[in-house]
């Protein structure tokens, strides 16, 4: 499962590791949510391209939005069968740029908030960590009126060694020497590409507890991703980024408590 995650690296960095030609500039996310804009990287007529979608698949067959389900997360068990997904599995699929993502253990039946926790990228000797990529896939909804929608979701599977204890599923990361595999749809199977969804290596991730501040997607600052202090307590509310530019292609109305990525 994959409810939100970060986009910590500069948009320098996610550029140089993704090798598209575009060069858009947004600041870093600590708490992105579903409906909300997000960057993906596709290949357009054979490169890789930068855009952003919306965070919640709409297959094109869908009539009414309102009566369909928000598609954040595919199962890889079933992207090769499921009607929702198998046609973009064919002929779209993406890579999502990230830093990390948060989880919550189950609940306890204490009735205490359960404590989130963030998981990324081990971090290298000089405390840092390359930009990762969420397999993820897309397709474009067309509405009644002609207005296009491009939405995505981020594919997951079951969980690696490393957070099984945390959660039972996880997003899938697609390693950078196999993106040219995982985006080239018009030349590789969706059987094919489908050998790169499993759990990430042990070695690629850590995970520590953070603030339970970022249950409200409202909040959106660095310290959502500080290590939470020993004991348990519900935290304060962390303040708000000041909401950037919205993009004007997205149609559908995020909830009026959630930034946009610019």
């Amino acid at each position: 499962m994959c409810g939100r995650y970060v986009i910590l690296s500069t948009p320098e960095a996610i550029r140089a590791m993704f090798g598209y030609a575009e060069l858009p500039n947004f600041p870093p996310r600590y708490n992105v949510a579903p409906t909300q804009p997000i960057p993906v990287v596709r290949l357009d007529n054979g490169k890789r391209s930068f855009a952003l979608m919306r965070w919640g698949l709409l297959p094109a067959w869908v009539k009414d939005p309102k009566g369909f389900a928000l598609l954040i997360n595919a199962r890889g068990e079933t992207v090769l069968d499921k009607p929702a997904f198998r046609n973009a599995m064919r002929r779209r699929r993406c890579l999502i740029p990230t830093d990390g993502f948060y989880e919550w253990p189950a609940a306890a039946n204490t009735g205490a908030p359960r404590r989130p926790y963030l998981v990324r990228a081990k971090r290298g000797a000089d405390g840092t960590a390359p930009p990762l990529a969420f397999a993820g896939l897309y397709e474009t909804w067309t509405g009644p009126n002609g207005e296009e929608v491009d939405t995505a979701a981020i594919i997951t599977t079951t969980a690696n060694r490393t957070l099984a204890a945390i959660h039972e599923r996880m997003p899938v990361f697609v390693k950078p020497e196999a993106f040219d595999l995982w985006l080239d749809c018009a030349n590789v199977e969706a059987d094919v590409a489908a050998a790169l969804i499993a759990p990430a290596d042990d070695a690629l991730l850590e995970a520590y507890p953070v603030s339970t501040a970022v249950n409200r997607v409202a909040n959106d600052a660095a310290a959502l991703i500080a290590p939470a202090p020993v004991g348990f307590a519900p935290d304060a509310a962390v303040a708000p980024a000041k909401t950037e530019k919205k993009l004007k292609s997205q149609k559908p109305k995020p909830s009026d408590d959630q930034a946009s990525l610019f």
